[in-house]
């Protein structure tokens, strides 16, 4: 039983960190703006970049790509970082499977615009 357990543990992780599926652009869910998805999204030099020209929409976009690479997910926490200048969104999420990860989001093209 504890190595069936054990067994169980090891493949929900190897299954959340199999890479994701790399896309050059994506339409939002509830406008027509593009995100640039050069990246996964697992750490600075990796970040989503948002390319909104306002907060609302830059926000609605990260819970878009959010919503499509993670169904089922739960938000736990989001912040705000600056790195080498620049704003960043870390949004902290608990994946369907359970698994806890961060993602972060280059928020510097519609940081502060209202």
């Amino acid at each position: 039983m504890k190595h069936t357990f054990t067994l169980l543990i090891v493949i929900g992780i190897f299954l959340s960190c199999s890479p994701a599926k790399k896309l050059t652009h994506e339409k939002t869910i509830e406008n027509s703006s593009e995100i640039s998805l050069e990246n996964d999204g697992y750490s600075y030099e990796k970040a989503i970049v948002i390319n909104e020209k306002n907060e609302t929409a830059g926000i609605r976009a990260e819970y878009a790509w959010l919503a499509k690479n993670y169904p089922g997910y739960q938000r736990k926490m989001q912040a705000l970082n600056f790195y080498k200048k620049k704003p960043y969104d870390i949004l902290t999420i608990i994946t369907a499977n359970g698994i806890e990860k961060e993602i972060y989001f280059d928020i510097s093209k519609f940081y502060g615009k209202f």
